[in-house]
């Protein structure tokens, strides 16, 4: 099993989760995460990291996100990876509570 990033992090994306990382799992994109499946260990280490719970074991995943396990595994072949916390963008506090923010998100 492996562990998915949904629709919490997009514009707010926060990076405590990527330090945690034994395996270096997680990829940057432009204001989003995604963590690559095949690298991802289930270790559990990135979830309890993230502020805006926005990382899932692929199992329970929310119900209408489903497509962020597809997702997470299409943008790591071209994101980089990140191993090192960055601070988040200047307006991520205001994007922490909103909902359906695919549209939003920048590949």
């Amino acid at each position: 099993m492996t562990f998915v990033v949904v629709d919490s992090c997009i514009k707010c994306k926060y990076t405590d989760c990527v330090e945690v990382c034994p395996v270096d799992a997680f990829h940057e994109g432009p204001n989003f995460l995604a963590i690559n499946p095949d690298e991802c260990i289930d270790c559990t280490l990135c979830e309890p990291e993230c502020p805006v719970n926005a990382i899932y074991p692929e199992d329970d995943v929310p119900a209408g996100q489903e497509q962020f396990t597809e997702l997470n595994a299409e943008l790591c072949k071209t994101w980089p990876v990140i191993t090192e916390r960055k601070d988040p963008p200047p307006d991520a506090a205001e994007w922490e509570n909103k909902p359906n923010k695919l549209p939003l998100l920048e590949r």
